[in-house]
Order: C-alpha cells, then structure tokens, then sequence
C-alpha cells in the first residue's frame, strides 16, 4: 500500500525563491469527497495538460495515498460541477534544500497570502534540516490540509504553542 509521510510548515521569508528547481506550476484541485467525517478524500488535481484523481485515508503525518492519471478533459469536468466545496489554485514551485525537495505552495483567491512548504518524507522519523524559511509546523493542524482549506473561508490562524 502506498504511503505518503509528510510534514507541512508555514512560510515566512522569501529564501525559497532562489532555491527554485524550475518556474512555479499551475495547479487547481478539488475534492470530490473532502473526507470531514474522518473517511477517505478523493481529490482531482489538473496541472497544465495533465491530471490526476488521489484518494487519501485519514492521517496528518502518515496516510495512505492511492494517485491515478486521467484525462485532462475528465478532470476539468469534475473541477466545474462535481466538487463539495470550490476547487483551490494556487502555484507550486519546488525547491531543493537539505538533500529532500520541497514544494512551496502559494495559495490564490480568498486564501491568498497564504505560503505553506510539504516535504515528503521516507519515515516518519526522518530528521529533517528545516530552511530558514519556514515557520510554525503545521503537520498536526488538521485546518491546513488542502481539504480544509478547500472548505475555508479564510486563511487559518495558526494554534499558539
């Protein structure tokens, strides 16, 4: 079974730009299930002229994430009349840090202003050299995974620690 660890933090400098593997990519995404009675999300994604269904358990760090291509014309459909809540845009560049990739997001529309860094990781575990662009962790803040913020009027404020 496929499994997808990853830890997400805030983004609060602007460091990340020069590490930039490529221009940042397109993306628009949405959820065909959102998973908020704690099931499975079923996500459709497009990304220039490719795109994808995802289906993910529920999990903040660790979860099982099934991914399949399909047809461009198939996932705008579902982005225009088939999501529970407005799809997400928002830009994806990657950037190389500490020996892992990084993808930085930069969210569009009603959450713009909004920056958040996921580094996948191999284990749980896995140590990782933190950037210093990034801020507050926010791995185990159920309101900044993609599905919530798909439900989100606003940009979260992130949980005082």
């Amino acid at each position: 079974m496929p499994v997808e660890i990853e830890r997400k933090f805030l983004v609060v400098g602007e460091g990340w730009r020069q590490a930039a593997l490529g221009p940042p990519m397109p993306i628009r995404q949405g959820y065909v299930v959102d998973g908020a009675g704690a099931g499975m999300t079923v996500r459709v994604r497009r990304s220039g002229e490719r795109a994808w269904l995802t289906l993910k358990s529920p999990g903040l760090l660790s979860r099982a994430e099934f991914e399949y291509p399909i047809p461009a014309a198939d996932a705008e459909a579902l982005l225009a009349g088939h999501c529970v809540s407005p799809p997400l845009a928002k830009h994806r560049t990657r950037v190389r840090h500490g020996g892992l990739v990084w993808e930085v997001d930069e969210f569009e529309g009603r959450l713009a202003g909004l920056v958040l860094a996921e580094v996948e990781l191999s284990e749980a575990g896995q140590e990782v050299a933190l950037p210093e662009w990034v801020g507050a962790e926010v791995t185990q803040d159920a309101r900044f995974q993609n599905a919530a913020l798909a439900r989100a009027d606003s940009v979260p404020v992130p949980q005082a620690r």
